[in-house]
């Protein structure tokens, strides 16, 4: 990292810069900008790096990104022009920027495909019941075999995605290349949008109560908390599954745990949480029927590269004022995850 004066920075703690953004992206951002890029480790090192701060016009940065006060940019950034975020939602970070005129970009588009990966997995995986057919003994094996007869499989089953977003339309444009009917819940998606993304537009009911697969991927806002409840899940067809590699906050939990628990035959996939992870005691641990991992659906080992190489294209463009690809604005804000 640089420690003299320049245009540009990177804000945050420097395992995680040297691990989103490669020696390679460093170079290649230098040789773009033609300056080295300071590393600001965070907001404990903004009083006695002001100099360096009130120069910059250009700030990458990733996961961690300090969430800054509008005054808080008023005096440290006075001169910030983009801020270039290698990593997917923005939603914690990105009001007061806009805010005060700075533009803001993200790589939620390379962060996505990854989870649309995990996704279509999943899915598929979760069609052939694979995740409850985990064989320990013989005995476990004859009686999964003589239950495979209750496996619907993925032809021509119904799968329900929630939320067709940047993620959700990559999942359909995923799972087009399988024989599957795809229903998906998006009230800010018209009916002919949908139709060219590959789906059938459905509400919430329809879907819970015809899909064998239900994958989450709504926005995450106040309209969203807890929109996902009992009446929804108790109209799952036999056999089906849940799936949230979205946000946690979305899902009432105990109406969650309530049905796993009558309902056996149900299965839930659960990347997140809320809060994440479960609380220890948590119920959902010890239910036969629930699958949790440890938000792994996103950029992980390599992946993140992806998103920083994203961000560097998008610097690229920025830099000659060519149209960019991944800028956001309030208005997107309001519908994104």
């Amino acid at each position: 990292m640089g420690t003299g004066s320049g245009g540009i920075i990177f804000l945050g703690e420097t395992d995680r810069i040297n691990w989103i953004y490669s020696e390679d992206i460093q170079n290649a951002l230098e040789r773009e900008s033609c300056v080295k890029p300071i590393l600001v480790k965070g907001r404990d090192e903004f009083s006695k790096m002001k100099g360096v701060l009130s120069n910059a016009e250009i700030i990458f940065s990733t996961w961690g990104i300090p969430d800054l006060s509008k005054e808080e940019i008023d005096s440290f950034l006075p001169n910030l022009k983009a801020v270039f975020y290698a990593a997917g939602s923005v939603q914690y970070f990105a009001r007061p920027f806009l805010q005060n005129g700075v533009r803001v970009f993200s790589a939620w588009a390379a962060n996505g495909v990854p989870v649309a990966e995990f996704t279509l997995a999943q899915i598929l995986l979760a069609n052939k019941k694979f995740f409850s057919f985990r064989i320990k003994s013989k005995e476990a094996y004859a009686k999964a075999s003589s239950e495979k007869r209750l496996i619907a499989g993925n032809y021509k089953s119904k799968v329900g995605i929630l939320g067709a977003g940047a993620i959700g339309r990559k999942v359909i444009s995923y799972l087009k290349m399988h024989d599957l009917h795809v229903l998906a819940f998006d009230p800010f998606v018209s009916e002919s949008r949908m139709a060219q993304l590959g789906a059938q537009k459905a509400s919430l009911e329809e879907i819970f109560s015809t899909c064998l697969a239900v994958s989450n991927h709504m926005a995450n806002n106040p309209q969203t908390v807890g929109i996902l409840n009992y009446d929804l899940f108790s109209r799952m067809i036999p056999q089906a599954s849940f799936i949230n590699t979205g946000r946690g906050a979305q899902v009432s939990e105990p109406d969650l745990v309530r049905i796993l628990k009558e309902r056996p035959d149900l299965t839930a996939l659960l990347d997140v949480s809320w809060p994440e992870p479960p609380e220890a005691g948590n119920p959902l641990y010890s239910l036969d029927n629930c699958v949790i991992t440890p938000h792994i659906a996103g950029s992980v080992g390599r992946e993140p590269e992806r998103m920083a190489l994203y961000m560097l294209e998008e610097y690229k463009r920025y830099k000659n004022r060519e149209s960019c690809l991944y800028e956001l604005t309030p208005d997107m804000l309001e519908t994104m995850a």
